[in-house]
C-alpha cells in the first residue's frame, strides 16, 4: 500500500487512476482524500472497541448482540423505550457505521474537554458533516436512530490476559436528556448525554488515539472503521510480526458472515480502505490469514 501513496504524491490522484494499476478506485479516492487533509485533528475510543466491534447490520430490535474472540468477548442488551402510551418496547442494539463515528463523537468530546458531559444536536451535526455524513433525510434520521439505541444499551465486556480475565458491566451513557417531536411523539432526539463513570474512567486509562481525518475517509464501512481501530491499537505495540488467521479474523470481524469464502472478500476489501488511510501500517497478507508487522502509530499519544 505504500506503492500507491507514493504514486498519489509524485503523480496524483487522477493519474495513478489513468496507470490502470490493480487498485479499486475506492482505495485510491480514500488514499488521495487523506493525503489531501492537512488536518491532524484527533479522535479517541475505549480500547475495547478494538476486538470486539458493533454489529454491521440491524438486528431484531429485542436481539442481544455477542462478540468472542480469542482475547475479548462483549455482549450488547438492547435498551428498552416507554412510550406515554402503550408497552415498553425495545429499540434495539446500535450498529454500522452511523453508530461507530457518534461513539468516536462521544469520547473525543468527553477526553478534549475532561468531562462526561457531552452535548449532541447542533454540535454532532456539525462533526458528523466533517465525517461526510449529510445533514437532512435518511442519512440524519439513522444519526438520531442511533444516538438513541447507544443512549439506552447495556454493555458487558470480558477481557484475558494469561491466567486472569476481567468483566465491565455497565452502560455507555448515565444521562441523556430528549426531545421530542409534536408531531411524532415516538421520535426521540438525544441532545445532551452523559458518560457513565466507569466508562469514563476505562476510556481514560485505555484510550485509542485516531485520525480524524482518516475516519473521515472510510466514514460509510463499517467494517473497513473496525479494521482501522484495530490496526491503530495493535500495529505500534508489536515487537515481532505476528501472524492473524482467517479463523481468528472471522471470530473478531466477521459475525453475521456465515461463509468464510464470503467474508475473506469483505475483509479484503476493508483491509485494503483501512491501509489507504494509514500509509505506516506493515501487514502481508498471506494464503492463512495476514501477518501484522511493527508499525508507527497513527498518532502519537501519551494518556494523562
Amino acid at each position: 500500500m505504500a506503492k500507491l501513496h507514493t504514486l498519489i504524491q509524485d503523480h496524483g490522484r487522477q493519474a495513478v487512476l489513468d496507470f490502470d494499476l490493480d487498485f479499486d478506485r475506492k482505495v485510491v479516492d480514500a488514499a488521495a482524500g487523506y493525503l489531501a487533509t492537512d488536518s491532524v485533528d484527533v479522535g479517541f475510543l475505549f480500547s475495547g472497541w478494538a476486538y470486539t466491534p458493533l454489529p454491521h447490520r440491524r438486528l431484531a430490535d429485542d436481539e442481544t448482540w455477542s462478540v468472542r474472540t480469542d482475547h475479548a468477548s462483549i455482549v450488547i442488551q438492547p435498551g428498552i423505550y416507554v412510550p406515554d402510551e402503550g408497552k415498553h418496547v425495545s429499540v434495539g442494539v446500535p450498529y454500522g457505521s452511523r453508530a461507530r463515528l457518534i461513539l468516536l463523537y462521544l469520547q473525543t468530546q468527553a477526553m478534549k474537554n475532561k468531562s462526561r458531559e457531552v452535548e449532541l444536536g447542533a454540535c454532532l451535526t456539525s462533526w458528523m458533516q466533517k465525517m461526510n455524513i449529510s445533514k437532512g433525510g435518511k442519512s440524519y434520521a439513522d444519526v438520531r436512530e442511533q444516538a438513541d439505541r447507544i443512549a439506552r444499551c447495556r454493555l458487558s465486556f470480558q477481557f484475558k490476559q494469561g491466567s486472569m480475565s476481567g468483566l465491565i458491566n455497565q452502560h455507555i451513557l448515565d444521562q441523556a436528556v430528549f426531545t421530542h417531536d409534536p408531531e411524532s411523539p415516538n421520535t426521540r432526539f438525544a441532545e445532551t448525554v452523559t458518560l457513565s463513570e466507569g466508562y469514563y474512567q476505562q476510556l481514560k486509562k485505555h484510550p485509542i488515539p485516531v485520525e480524524d481525518a482518516a475516519i473521515r475517509q472510510i466514514s460509510n464501512n463499517s467494517m473497513a472503521i473496525d479494521v482501522y481501530i484495530w490496526l491503530a491499537y495493535r500495529l505500534h505495540a508489536l515487537n515481532q510480526p505476528t501472524k492473524i488467521t482467517w479463523k481468528s479474523l472471522h471470530l473478531q470481524f466477521g459475525s453475521g458472515y456465515g461463509r468464510l469464502d464470503n467474508f475473506k472478500l469483505r475483509f479484503k476489501e476493508s483491509l485494503a480502505l483501512a491501509l489507504a488511510v494509514y500509509p505506516d501500517a506493515s501487514i502481508s497478507d498471506e494464503q492463512f490469514g495476514i501477518v501484522l508487522n511493527p508499525s508507527r502509530p497513527p498518532i502519537a499519544f501519551k494518556a494523562k
